[in-house]
């Protein structure tokens, strides 16, 4: 019995093991595995497809991914800005970090700038051929919380900075860099001494600038010039008729009219006059010392002049 036992097992062994070897010799067929991806799947980049803040304009930037990129021809190409995120709103103000901070860069055929801050120092991400290579420039190395920021440059040569930052309440320090190298350097101008929140500032030539003061509760325009770029700061003078009074509180940045200067005042931020958007317009007839009310213009006719 045992040897039939024996010879019964030794069979089924040679049978299990020529069965093996017919298996592995035959060819392999597989069936499709639909619960994961295919290998080719597997190796394509999962990359989420930018899109411009502004699909309208040929150039524009975009800020998925907590990245900056710029493109010149509406998304169709990107170029990466090498400033970290978070650098170009970090501060005492940081807007909604959807859209890069109003006036902090410049965008153009011609040239690309970024303001950002890395916590003690600010700094200017800068380009001239459309991102192909970038310089930083350090515009001060001491400055925290860093608050309003603008940059512009009115030709090839000159540009400004304006910054203010270290707010306390009401007050802060303000300060107004420029270069006439095309950026390579940058001076601070002699500084205005006011500690009013600055709501703007700009130039309109090389010598002629304008800082506008006052965004809580103005009672009244509050605008200082320079006409010796920036050697010395003045205090304007505003003509404004009896009925306007407490109405047109903030000026704007002047702009240059026919033989003159004009600018727009707006109501601040509790103007109720109309509505709150009419603002008054305002001449100079001598480079900005003096303003003389011209008339009231609509919102839509301020368009016009920005």
């Amino acid at each position: 019995m045992k040897k039939l036992i024996l010879g019964v097992s030794f069979i089924m062994i040679i049978s299990l093991v020529l069965v093996m070897i017919r298996y592995q010799n035959a060819p392999q067929t597989s069936l499709p595995n639909f619960n994961q991806e295919s290998k080719n799947d597997l190796k394509k980049p999962q990359v989420e497809e930018l899109q411009p803040i502004d699909p309208i304009k040929l150039i524009s930037y975009s800020l998925q991914n907590e990245k900056l990129h710029i493109t010149f021809d509406k998304g169709k190409n990107w170029i990466k800005v090498p400033v970290d995120h978070n650098q170009l709103f970090y501060g005492d103000y940081h807007g909604n970090k959807k859209q890069l901070i109003e006036n902090s860069y410049i965008i153009t055929n011609n040239r690309i700038a970024f303001i950002y801050s890395d916590h003690h120092k600010v700094l200017l991400s800068y380009s001239t051929n459309q991102g192909k290579t970038w310089d930083q420039h350090v515009i001060t190395e001491q400055f925290t919380a860093i608050r309003f920021r603008k940059v512009e440059f009115l030709n090839d040569t000159f540009g400004y900075i304006i910054i203010s930052g270290n707010r306390t309440m009401s007050q802060e320090s303000s300060h107004v860099f420029l270069t006439t190298d095309a950026g390579e350097n940058w001076n601070e101008t002699t500084n205005s001494g006011i500690t009013r929140l600055i709501s703007d500032g700009g130039f309109i030539d090389v010598s002629t600038g304008f800082l506008s003061f006052g965004t809580i509760n103005p009672q009244e325009p509050d605008l200082y010039f320079t006409h010796d770029s920036g050697n010395s700061w003045k205090k304007a003078t505003f003509l404004i008729p009896e009925k306007y009074k407490q109405i047109f509180v903030s000026a704007e940045i002047p702009v240059k009219e026919n033989d003159g200067l004009a600018v727009l005042v707006n109501q601040g931020p509790n103007g109720d006059y109309k509505g709150g958007n009419v603002k008054g317009k305002f001449i100079s007839k001598d480079s900005g010392k003096t303003w003389e009310f011209s008339m009231e213009v609509s919102p839509n006719e301020t368009e016009n002049m920005e």
